[in-house]
């Protein structure tokens, strides 16, 4: 029988005959390769490529019946398939998206929602049972179910449903094989079968946009990891304060609302687990922290890695200083690459907005969700980029058979049973305890089981007896109404009800920015950002004390940070701080990008101005591929002065010679220095950091942890590998990582410049032969990737992107992955760069977190408007759609934008008529 989708526990799903024969996950995979090269006619395979591939390719031209609908729609498709829907009723609108949606990507809307529910066992097998237990623990699907029930509105409800009406009509009468190539081949090893698409399924998917923009849970993990090396002196200096002074926050003029309350973020109980107390971690603690940030690792990341990186850049500037006379906006949000890409371009119009019709938005949608996520209606205008605000704290817990300790009383936990079926083997059983706090984490690990057996607490806290257990506080598991939001948005007419839209988005927290037909732009902070009774949300927190944990409000959102049409004519959201936290009486975070984009476009618009031109939709895009690095700016010209006797070191030094800082794909200057980057931070931190956070697999010889005094006994030195995923391991070369290494150049004997700090000599040295150090071993480092010949060096050459199908292009053998993946395309760009092909230090030179989409918006006249995605509108491995745009996007080129009635009818290519 089929899965059942409405239920995140309990619910059901078998696998065939066949499945039951292969012995785990990869088995199956090899099945579903050989499948897959039959699809795509290799070998022998070319009549099953023709019928199954041309099964699932959606019809675009002529008519098609779609049940329930009140007139006929029109679905307009230009020469990217990009879709435009015209409609007479919101039902018919939103119905017709989720037929569309579904006819290009339904593949990715079923393995989301499978996710989302914690059920990608019934999908893919045993491999994905430890990824259901945390999610079920989670309790993403539950939430959405309360939403739905509970919270949202009748109108977004009637909306969602009409959305599932619609993937419900494509479904109908479909098997697998004719929606996907990947159900054909997943038929062969598991007879699951696509259901019903319901609307808790979209609801879900913001929980999951929301745990990947969750913002410094990582951080909170990192900074207890690191005192099993580090002093508190230490800690501190490689988490620098925000540098206010050189790098502007978001608001800086006024339009912060009459601020009532006090509250000091400083202030800690004597029960505390601040850093003198931390300090004192033992390994229990830092094993079980490790286990917990290894099995965030292992979470699907749609998003990013891990939350770490992830960002973007948008900015809106004011017509008085445009060429247009209007405000032009631009927005470029920084994700994981996959493929397809996370965006799906398309437009929603009403052929006349009524009160039974109100919707004329275009923009970035999400497979799986109706409305659009980012882009303009017919009066205004929209970005996104991540707030980063606190809103995860994790709590350890004195837990027992009974309940968990909670101000000297036993409190019962509040439980769950869940039942996680698995295609190919047996049923899982687990249960989900609950805590005041949250859910325990720590119960879905062998080692997070142990939790807190050694971990540093006062004398204040209750006996360690079995130890402790770890809860994660979220203000995503409470109901909320971004779901709202989202229509709200869509149907904005003026800065009063944007705010008002901007107030139910609750999670994750964006930075919003908007400009308007009538030349007005703006700024609002949203989100439930939580208001702590007592810490800061930078280490764990001790949950048995009701000193410690949330108040029972959070910020007030009349009290959030925003702007309107501020004086200096221009708005920059690029992950920075939103507001100097001095003038501010609210904690949002410890833990802000540290400004390095925002800056650079700051004075990028700046330039223009006070040079008295006028910035035009070419300069907006021009500012969105500078790829211009501020730390080479910082570095090279100290680089520059080492003498280098190897002569093949000083070949590769004379790159730098001239160099402007810019890091286009074919700069060889720009792959010497970001090796050179990478070669500083390993000798100066990394070699230093604990085992859970370098690179698994990477050893060193290293001192026992804790150790006093130098080593010179080589039989003192533990042998310790790495345990983290390169894509998210430390240092990872962000501007954090920039603050930190320009606040140590005015102290060139600092400890941290001393090396070697792995081996059993006492470590020496200064800043100067650190720097001569990673010279060297940046020019060997390249000579074996590159080759000895420098002049065949490029920085594109390391810096790949390679697209991966997000299910089954991630693992298995190599000929899965050349089938469904595309790539690799060589990259400008870099970490911290404008232009943010994000890459980690640590793990090497991969891309690993892109700017997903580009737009720039001409407000008002808006046909002259573009827009790029990262690959295609199709999710068919073999459809003309799948990466079509990708080499543009490479090339930093935009497509125009069609969205009034005659611009889109002159931009189609296809139109296919939906009848009731």
């Amino acid at each position: 029988m089929p899965a059942n989708t409405t239920a995140s526990s309990g619910s059901t799903g078998t696998a065939g005959g066949g499945s039951r024969k292969k012995k785990g996950r990869r088995a199956r995979l090899i099945v579903i390769v050989l499948v897959l090269a039959l699809v795509a006619g290799i070998g022998y395979g070319t009549y099953w490529s023709v019928s199954t591939v041309r099964a699932s390719y959606p019809q675009t031209n002529g008519t098609a019946q779609l049940a329930g609908l009140g007139s006929n729609v029109e679905v307009k498709r230009d020469s990217y398939g990009i879709p435009q829907i015209y409609a007479d009723s919101d039902s018919d609108l939103f119905r017709a998206q989720g037929f569309v949606q579904a006819q290009d990507r339904f593949w990715e809307m079923d393995v989301r929602r499978h996710m989302t529910a914690g059920r990608l066992s019934e999908m893919f097998g045993s491999g994905q049972v430890e990824t259901d237990s945390f999610l079920r623990t989670l309790g993403w699907r539950k939430v959405a179910q309360e939403e739905y029930d509970h919270v949202l509105s009748a109108e977004t409800k009637k909306n969602l449903q009409s959305y599932a009406d619609g993937v419900n009509a494509y479904l109908k009468g479909r098997d697998g094989k004719d929606i996907s190539v990947e159900y054909a081949a997943l038929g062969l090893t598991n007879d699951y079968k696509p259901v019903k698409w319901t609307p808790v399924d979209s609801v879900a998917w913001l929980k999951a946009m929301a745990w990947d923009l969750r913002g410094n849970m990582q951080d909170e993990i990192d900074r207890s990891l690191m005192t099993s090396r580090l002093d508190a002196k230490q800690i501190e200096d490689l988490y620098p304060p925000y540098p206010y002074d050189k790098h502007k926050p978001i608001v800086s003029e006024g339009g912060i609302s009459t601020l009532s309350g006090k509250y000091d973020p400083q202030a800690t109980p004597s029960d505390s687990l601040g850093s003198s107390t931390v300090q004192g971690a033992t390994e229990g603690l830092t094993t079980q922290l490790g286990a917990l940030s290894d099995t965030l690792d292992k979470i699907p990341s749609l998003l990013g890695p891990n939350g770490t990186g992830i960002g973007s850049n948008s900015w809106v500037v004011s017509g008085k200083y445009t060429t247009t006379d209007k405000p032009l906006l631009a927005n470029d949000p920084h994700l994981a690459p996959q493929l397809p890409s996370l965006w799906y371009q398309m437009g929603l119009h009403c052929r006349s907005v009524s009160a039974t019709c109100k919707y004329d938005t275009a923009g970035y949608t999400f497979s799986g969700m109706p409305g659009v996520i980012i882009g303009h209606n017919q009066d205004v205008a929209w970005g996104f980029t991540n707030l980063g605000a606190d809103v995860t704290d994790l709590f350890l817990e004195k837990v027992s058979a009974d309940g968990y300790q909670y101000d000297g009383k036993v409190k019962p936990f509040t439980t769950r049973e869940e039942t996680i079926k698995v295609a190919g083997g047996k049923d899982r059983h687990i249960t989900v305890r609950e805590t005041n706090n949250g859910p325990l984490v720590s119960d879905r690990s062998s080692e997070l089981e142990k939790v807190g057996q050694k971990a540093p607490v006062t004398n204040a806290a209750p006996d360690r007896a079995d130890g402790y257990g770890v809860a994660l506080k979220w203000t995503a598991l409470e109901p909320g109404k971004s779901m709202d939001a989202v229509f709200e948005l869509n149907r904005a007419k003026d800065f009063t009800s944007f705010r008002a839209a901007a107030e139910h988005f609750e999670v994750p927290s964006q930075n919003l920015i908007y400009a308007d037909t009538k030349g007005h732009i703006g700024y609002q902070a949203p989100g439930k950002i939580p208001v702590r009774k007592s810490g800061d949300g930078t280490m764990p927190s001790p949950g048995w004390s009701s000193a410690y944990g949330w108040k029972k409000d959070p910020i007030p959102f009349d009290e959030l940070p925003y702007e309107y049409d501020p004086k200096r004519g221009y708005i920059v959201t690029a992950n920075q701080a939103v507001v100097d936290e001095k003038k501010y009486p609210y904690m949002l975070t410890k833990d802000w990008g540290y400004g390095t984009r925002s800056q650079r476009i700051n004075d990028l618009i700046q330039s223009k101005i006070k040079g008295g031109g006028k910035i035009s939709t070419d300069d907006m895009q021009k500012m969105q591929m500078d790829n211009t690095s501020e730390i080479a700016a910082l570095l090279v010209p100290e680089l520059m002065k080492i003498n280098i006797s190897d002569k093949d070191v000083r070949e590769a030094q004379k790159l730098l010679e001239g160099w402007d800082y810019t890091q286009e794909s074919d700069s060889a200057a720009a792959a010497y220095f970001n090796a050179v980057w990478r070669n500083i931070l390993k000798l100066s931190f990394g070699d230093k950091l604990p085992k859970e956070m370098r690179v698994k697999g990477e050893c060193l010889n290293v001192p026992p942890a804790k150790s006093s005094g130098p080593v010179d006994e080589q039989d003192r030195l533990v042998r310790e590998c790495g345990q983290r995923a390169p894509d998210s391991a430390q240092p990872d070369g962000g501007d954090r990582w920039y603050q930190v290494v320009e606040n140590l150049m005015d102290k060139p004997d600092s400890d941290w410049w001393k090396t070697p700090a792995n081996r059993k000599d006492k470590a020496t040295g200064n800043r100067e032969e650190l720097f001569a150090r990673a010279m060297k071993d940046a020019r060997w480092e390249l000579t074996a990737k590159l080759g000895k010949d420098i002049t065949t060096w490029n920085w594109g050459r390391l810096h790949q992107l390679t697209l991966k199908n997000q299910t089954l292009g991630t693992e298995g053998p190599g000929l899965l992955q050349r089938v469904l993946n595309r790539g690799p395309w060589n990259l400008g760009g870099g970490e911290a760069a404008v232009d943010a092909t994000g890459w980690n230090a640590a793990g090497g030179y991969e891309v690993v977190w892109v700017p997903s989409m580009r737009m720039v918006v001409n407000v008002g006249d808006w046909d002259k408007s573009r827009w790029i995605n990262l690959t295609g509108a199709s999710g068919h491995a073999f459809s003309a759609h799948y990466t079509d745009q990708t080499d543009k996007w490479v090339n930093g080129e935009l497509l125009d934008w069609s969205y009034g009635t005659n611009a889109v009818a002159g931009s189609t290519t296809d139109t296919l008529t939906l009848k009731p």
